[in-house]
């Protein structure tokens, strides 16, 4: 049999629970004989948290069934009992394995567990519900590590480092600022983005019972053992097989009582180990990819790739996506590498989700791999367009900070000729890799590579100053104590304590985010960055521990009207449209660029964009470190302030009927135009433009003046074979300076500018252009 072949389509893997029996099946079409092995207990542990004996349990043989499964029905109530299966090949060879498709497993993920789902439920949880989402364009996405949320030992939490502390409301610092859940609410984000929650390998989850075992305490958890369980370090009793499951479901439905939904950071593209991994004991060769040589593929950097492109690996990730889904409520996935995961994959996994669970669960990852890897289709960026999911933008990252662990600065670090790359990836990436802005999530910084703050701190040149020394693995490569290291570090030197919006390291961190939250597509922000969290330089604190990675709630109060900051523009994106237009269309509609070089973009959201209430919405990104005169255009009603350098928000903090603005160095400014209000005193202008072809598509006007910025005025319509336009200008303009061209320079109808005289006019004037002529003629 080549079970390459062979696919098992039921969607009943596992073990499937009921309280009068049991039913077990196995896909494994090449064993020889698969017995079921039932235990009373765990097993017995070593001192680093295994159990390497099995043999103890109660052993019945498996019927082989159909299409490589092997089946047994146990009647009986097994709740409570654990399993392996025992397998044997026609070489003699015989291993026991854990269940590929494990609900429920012992601590350490050493046995899989029966338990009854059902039985440990959350009181509520029959009746809980997702909050409400129209669609992924109303996303604001908010990545956090579960333990650091609430591992900070000066922190009020009761259930430190664990599911339980998402349940933990009215928590209070000791000037009333929220903290914790309620925080995450204030901050007003719709998604927290959970790096992995699923049962990982490294961290020992008995060590808080016998803490002179060996063993991780922490780890980021992209080390996959058991897909389809939570991770037991994050519950208060590990060895209790249910307890997970009830503490990760009350997690959830309070995180949904607050309006927030959950994402989880999944990792389908490798395993830790392969020998003592979930798959090859079952099916010996078929779950990993290999190299044209025959050895494991590397792809992922760790030693091995999950070859997605086999129909029951593939099987295997959709089932699994789907079970979290619907099992515990998951509201969205985001894949590690998912390079190394063929974009039929994908694709199926986007298509299957949205159809039998819900259309408004948000699908992402990152479009690149961690090495060489011999897989042809790989989902990279452009791989997924119209497909239904989401990739990082890595493009915009960099354009915004420059690279990830040096000193290499971007936009919002000091580094010229970023501009172009700044308008592409505020356009959400709709000339570059997407065919929606849906399909680009924008973001600065994540858990890998230095954090925001460190960053900034980094291109200043400013690491030495804060103390921070070099940190690998979670110890110093110098030697000597970490915490003493932490404790000597002054990572916020550079802050004043009068006017911490006006430090330049927190005006970078602030731009830089800034413009991620107020660019077209989906935005994404570290956790703490609104606090600005440092980990002390640590580029990669996967295994650093708390003492680096815990969240430092006392920074709220210390830094407040930073995440006041952060908290109004991500109200002032929830409740205009215009920052969150879902098609490419609409974005060359709506969008114009209004300056693009010298360290400025600038760019106007025009036309009640995407059904926005606001008329014209105008963002500046001043990336110098002096203020710049930011012309405007003329508004018969002018423009008033939402955001500067000092407030961000949806209300009014200035007015202005200048037509220029003035933006102090390195900040944002956000300016809106509303319908109604006393207008300002202004004139039209009508051109009626003449050809004696009559043809006229593409031909527009390129107009300027005293009060009124350089700008393209299109052709709104033809009549009597004339192309008309029309523009208002303020009432004190006596002179304006045009050219018809052709779309964007491709010709020009006269070669030399061509002025207009307004006049005394005080309302309106109409004139005619002849096509050839440098001159024109008043008609009214």
């Amino acid at each position: 049999m080549n079970e390459w072949n062979v696919y098992y389509d039921g969607r009943d893997l596992g073990c499937n629970y009921s309280r009068t029996e049991s039913i077990f099946k196995l896909w494994a079409p090449k064993a020889e004989k698969v017995t079921l092995a039932l235990y009373q207990d765990a097993g017995s542990y070593n001192a680093e948290g295994e159990v390497s004996v099995h043999t103890d349990g109660l052993e019945i043989g498996m019927k082989k069934w159909k299409d490589g499964v092997w089946f047994l029905r146990f009647y009986g109530d097994l709740a409570g009992r654990y399993y392996m299966y025992k397998i044997e090949e026609t070489d003699g060879s015989i291993r026991y394995a854990a269940d590929p498709y494990s609900r429920a497993v012992s601590a350490n993920g050493a046995r899989s567990a029966i338990v009854d789902l059902k039985a440990w439920n959350p009181t509520g949880w029959e009746d809980e519900k997702r909050p409400p989402l129209e669609g992924s364009q109303d996303a604001v996405l908010y990545e956090l590590h579960v333990r650091d949320f609430s591992a900070d030992p000066t922190s009020p939490f009761e259930y430190k480092g664990k599911f339980k502390a998402f349940t933990e409301t009215g928590l209070r610092d000791g000037e009333g600022n929220r903290i914790g859940i309620d925080h995450l609410q204030e901050l007003g984000v719709t998604h927290v983005h959970l790096l992995p929650v699923f049962d990982f390998k490294t961290v020992n989850e008995l060590q808080v019972d016998h803490p002179e075992w060996t063993g991780q305490k922490y780890n980021w958890g992209y080390d996959p053992q058991h897909f389809n369980v939570p991770e037991g370090s994050y519950s208060t009793d590990p060895q209790m097989p249910g307890v997970r499951i009830r503490e990760f479901k009350e997690m959830v439905m309070a995180l949904h009582q607050k309006g927030i939904r959950i994402i989880m950071d999944v990792v389908y593209n490798h395993t830790f180990g392969v020998d003592d991994g979930p798959f090859e004991a079952v099916v010996p060769g078929y779950y990993y990819r290999k190299d044209a040589e025959g050895k494991l593929a590397n792809g992922s950097g760790v030693g091995n790739e999950l070859a997605t492109e086999r129909p029951m690996v593939r099987k295997y990730i959709v089932d699994s996506v789907r079970y979290w889904a619907e099992e515990y409520h998951i509201d969205g996935f985001r894949f590690d590498l998912m390079g190394l995961i063929d974009t039929d994959t994908m694709t199926q996994i986007a298509e299957e989700l949205h159809r039998e669970v819900d259309r408004s669960l948000l699908i992402y990852g990152e479009p690149w791999t961690g090495g060489n890897t011999p897989l042809q289709q790989q989902t990279l960026k452009g791989s997924q367009r119209s497909r239904g999911f989401a990739v990082f933008n890595d493009h915009f990252r960099g354009a915004i900070k420059g690279d990830s662990d040096g000193g290499g600065k971007g936009f919002a670090t000091g580094q010229p000729a970023q501009e172009a790359a700044i308008v592409e990836g505020v356009k959400g990436a709709v000339s570059d890799f997407a065919d929606s802005p849906l399909e680009t999530i924008n973001y600065v910084t994540v858990h890998d590579n230095l954090n925001l703050w460190d960053k900034v701190l980094m291109t200043q040149g400013l690491r030495s100053e804060a103390g921070f020394q070099e940190i690998r693995d979670g110890k110093l490569t110098g030697g000597g104590d970490l915490r003493e290291a932490v404790e000597g570090a002054d990572p916020y030197r550079s802050v004043g304590s009068d006017d911490i919006l006006q430090s330049e390291t927190v005006k970078r961190a602030i731009l830089a985010n800034g413009i991620v939250l107020t660019s077209q597509g989906i935005p994404m922000i570290q956790a703490g960055d609104e606090l600005l969290r440092t980990k002390y330089g640590d580029h990669n604190s996967y295994r650093s521990g708390d003492i680096i990675n815990a969240i430092r709630w006392e920074n709220k109060r210390r830094f407040k009207p930073v995440f006041d900051y952060y908290r109004g523009l991500i109200e002032l994106r929830k409740s205009h449209p215009a920052f969150r237009m879902t098609s490419k269309e609409q974005v060359e509609k709506h969008l114009e660029v209004l300056r693009s070089q010298d360290n400025t973009v600038a760019y106007m959201l025009r036309d009640f964009a995407n059904g926005d209430t606001w008329k014209n919405i105008i963002v500046i990104y001043n990336a110098n470190p002096l203020d710049i005169r930011m012309g405007l255009p003329f508004s018969i009603t002018g423009w008033k302030v939402a955001v500067n350098d000092k407030h961000a928000g949806n209300k009014a903090l200035d007015f202005t009927v200048d037509e220029q603005v003035s933006v102090p160095a390195l900040s944002m400014m956000v300016l809106y135009e509303e319908v109604g209000g006393t207008p300002r005193p202004a004139k039209r202008v009508e051109v009626q433009y003449e050809r004696p072809d009559g043809k006229y598509e593409g031909w527009n006007l390129w107009v300027w003046g005293t009060g009124l910025r350089e700008q393209r005025v299109d052709f709104e319509r033809v009549e009597h074979g004339r192309a008309i336009a029309s523009f208002t200008v303020p009432v004190y303009v006596k002179r304006i300076g045009y050219i018809v061209r052709l779309n964007d320079w491709e010709e020009k109808d006269v070669d030399q500018d061509c002025f207009i005289d307004l006049g005394q006019s005080q309302s309106a004037i109409s004139v005619l252009i002849r096509s050839g002529s440098d001159d024109w003629k008043k008609i009214s």
